[in-house]
């Protein structure tokens, strides 16, 4: 509007003074209503005035402004709430002043403060208790609540029908029950592990080994008080303790996951007669059990079920007390008395026995020293509870005269026992003593654990300690022989499987291939290739068993074998009646490569005419020879059962030359009878042309004898000898003057 009348007027519009007086003192109305602008620029607006009502939390308008007319207009039946529980606002000026310096308020302020600071004090105190309380009432309903422990019986899986360490079968806790039931006593069979409630055996859950009690419960209450066990079995840690794991309480299917200790319980340990336990193992025994003892009677409270069946022995023989607290869980609904329940008793002091519905349902530090006493038995005597009177008394007889309170008390007879072990050492007499004291009639007469692990067991551990440190030592000085041994046992089997493995593949191969290095293909120039076969091989299989087909082929080719260790050659393979052998590789020798395979075919031939078949006596073996030279490439084909092979143009004619050849004659080709020249000493005939498969007309020859064959004599090595091959022995050869040394050899009768 300002700016519309400067360019009506024609006012200049860079003159921002005159534009904003045209603004001042105007009364118009726009789009946000009626605006009114006084006469120095303010506008002068209209407000609402709103109130927080605290009860319905929400704002409302109490009284209007009008900037117009500057006048105030309540709202009727509205009120401003003032803080307080004021009538009115607030005075302008507060009583002691804004800073609180006024004279007339000081001395009540300081007496203000005072009473503030005490009750802010008390008020703190009862709130950090009351605090402390409730965090810890709070962990404890937390911690009852807690059932990361409950487990579900899919999630375990039980040894069924297998000893330990004999691979055992593995199944659910519902069908080792099935298998259970269906378990029939009269076949003699041992029953399944989950067949008996109240013992042990071994589960998997969750990945790792864990002990598994089958609990007989018809019914339970998942109560406070079981909760409350629960925890404390939790919070058990010690290392004479074995953990627990987890529980399932799913009526009827209650059992209890522990620690699993590979050992076995003490009660195996010691009827295993091929352990030998020395005295400073077993005093290392009775120092774990009282440890533990001491830990649960410090913490859990009385175990009530103390046997040496209890006792677990771990993978490091370190003893583990199991089957503490978890009383209302543990205890069965109902108890059979039979002669395992009576069996029970034995570890149970007299003055429990009556109170005892089941076995451990009673419970007493004091009884739990008497139970200790009877395991000191087991361990010194290495037998079962009142040995003495076992073979003779039942067990339900040996529970009533102790509960009879004879005098003197029914007890083990330590007496023969310690004579017995006089001789042992100073151990034994010493646990006797102490068992007699914790069995004593009177539970005030029996040492608790704690006097035990002080006046009794002091130095046991420590003996133990010395023991190991001496073996250790004895040890280390065997372990550098030991050590030098296996390493000589490792090389020899080492060496066996490097001289396997040249039998296989030629040995600068092999030695890439254990290197981890990857066997490059390598062509040769110049090698010679021989092929052999038998003549009517598929007649003779047909007129022949399996068995006697195989035994041929070893016996003719263990000879083919032999023949070659006197030849620089090297055996490829065999195919059936086939047998291919190479020279000039994998180490080249120059030209010799055709002069050695000529030699050896020649030899190869001998043997034959000299061979017989062991299941047809009367029947004459022939071979057809072939022999061709020329380049070849060779190179290891394969991963699993790598195999070294030629290939190449020279590999196919050498079969051609054998499969075109006669049988009991050596077909050369044109190149291998040019590589003999140079020697002199072959006979060679010419066939003529042949047609050969893929090659066409190749002028071929027969090798009919050689005149001479090397002298190995002049080596130091011994001439060819083939009793194998040969009936009757080789004659004695003869020299011959030559640039190299020969022996002239005639062929054998």
């Amino acid at each position: 509007m300002a700016l519309n009348e400067t360019l009506s007027e024609g006012g200049d519009l860079r003159d921002g003074r005159a534009i904003t007086r045209r603004m001042w003192d105007r009364d118009f109305h726009g789009i946000t209503g009626h605006v009114r602008i006084d006469a120095v620029g303010d506008r002068d607006a209209d407000y609402a005035i709103l109130d927080l009502d605290p009860v319905t939390g929400k704002f409302e308008v109490v009284a209007f402004f009008h900037g117009l007319n500057s006048s105030y207009q309540p709202v009727g039946g509205k009120a401003i709430h003032w803080p307080g529980g004021r009538r009115g606002p607030p005075p302008d000026t507060p009583r002691c002043g804004f800073l609180g310096t006024d004279p007339m308020c000081q001395g009540e302020t300081q007496t203000v403060i005072i009473y503030c600071f005490i009750g802010l004090a008390i008020f703190l105190s009862l709130a950090v208790t009351a605090a402390c309380v409730a965090y810890k009432q709070a962990r404890i309903e937390s911690e009852l609540n807690n059932m990361s422990w409950r487990v579900r019986p899919e999630e375990v899986l039980v040894e069924v029908g297998q000893a330990l360490g004999a691979s055992p079968a593995l199944h659910s806790i519902n069908e080792a029950l099935k298998l259970s039931v269906s378990w029939n006593p009269r076949t003699g069979a041992a029953p399944p592990p989950a067949l008996t409630p109240g013992s042990f055996t071994v589960g998997l859950y969750k990945g790792n080994r864990v002990a598994v009690k089958k609990i007989h419960r018809k019914k339970l209450d998942l109560n406070k008080k079981l909760l409350w066990e629960i925890k404390l079995a939790r919070n058990v840690s010690h290392e004479n303790t074995a953990r627990f794991i987890g529980a399932c309480v799913d009526c009827p299917l209650v059992f209890v996951l522990t620690e699993y200790c590979p050992k076995g319980s003490l009660k195996d340990v010691l009827a295993n007669d091929d352990l030998q336990l020395d005295w400073n193992f077993r005093t290392s025994l009775v120092h774990d059990i009282v440890q533990g003892m001491c830990y649960l009677h410090g913490g859990l409270g009385a175990h009530g079920k103390l046997r040496s069946s209890n006792c677990l022995i771990d993978g490091r023989f370190v003893l583990k007390i199991s089957d503490f607290g978890l009383t209302t869980l543990c205890t069965p609904t109902d108890s059979i008395k039979d002669d395992n329940y009576y069996y029970k008793l034995l570890w149970t002091a007299p003055e429990l026995i009556a109170c005892s519905v089941h076995p451990g349902a009673a419970a007493s530090l004091k009884g739990d020293v008497y139970s200790f006493g009877v395991i000191l038995e087991e361990i010194v005597l290495r037998a079962g509870p009142f040995h003495h009177y076992t073979p003779t008394m039942t067990s339900k007889e040996i529970v009533s005269r102790v509960c009879g309170r004879e005098s003197p008390p029914f007890r083990p007879v330590v007496g023969a026992g310690a004579g017995a072990a006089a001789g042992r050492g100073g151990s034994a007499a010493e646990l006797l003593e102490l068992a007699a004291r914790c069995w004593a009639e009177l539970p005030d007469d029996r040492p608790s654990f704690d006097t035990i692990n002080a006046n009794y067991i002091k130095g046991y551990c420590d003996n133990l300690m010395d023991d190991l440190l001496r073996r250790m030592e004895q040890y280390a000085n065997n372990l550098e022989s030991l050590v030098e041994e296996k390493t000589e046992q490792l090389s020899l089997e080492k060496r066996r499987s490097e001289e396997l493995l040249y039998q296989v593949l030629p040995r600068p191969v092999a030695q890439q291939l254990m290197s981890g290095s990857v066997v490059q293909p390598e062509g040769f120039e110049c090698v010679t290739v021989y092929f052999s076969d038998i003549v009517g091989f598929t007649e003779l299989c047909a007129a022949s068993s399996p068995i006697q087909v195989v035994a041929l082929l070893n016996d003719l080719y263990s000879t083919f074998d032999t023949i070659l260790g006197f030849y620089d050659v090297y055996k490829v393979e065999t195919i059936g009646d086939a047998y291919m052998v190479v020279s000039g590789l994998p180490e080249r020798n120059g030209d010799l490569h055709a002069r050695e395979i000529c030699l050896m075919a020649l030899a190869v031939l001998e043997a034959v005419r000299g061979f017989v078949v062991r299941h047809r006596p009367q029947h004459r073996l022939e071979v057809r020879i072939g022999v061709h030279s020329g380049p070849v490439c060779a190179g290891v084909v394969g991963v699993k059962m790598p195999h070294y092979c030629l290939f190449g143009d020279t590999v196919n004619t050498a079969s051609r030359m054998e499969s075109t050849g006669q049988p009991l004659r050596i077909h050369l080709s044109e190149s291998t009878r040019a590589l003999l020249e140079q020697w002199g000493t072959f006979v060679v005939e010419r066939r003529g042309e042949v047609e050969l498969k893929g090659r066409g007309r190749m002028l071929t020859h027969w090798l009919t004898q050689c005149s001479e064959t090397p002298s190995r004599a002049a080596s130091g090595q011994p001439p060819p000898q083939y009793p194998i091959l040969f009936p009757a022995p080789l004659p004695q050869p003869q020299p011959a003057i030559l640039h190299t040394p020969y022996l002239l050899v005639d062929p054998p009768t």
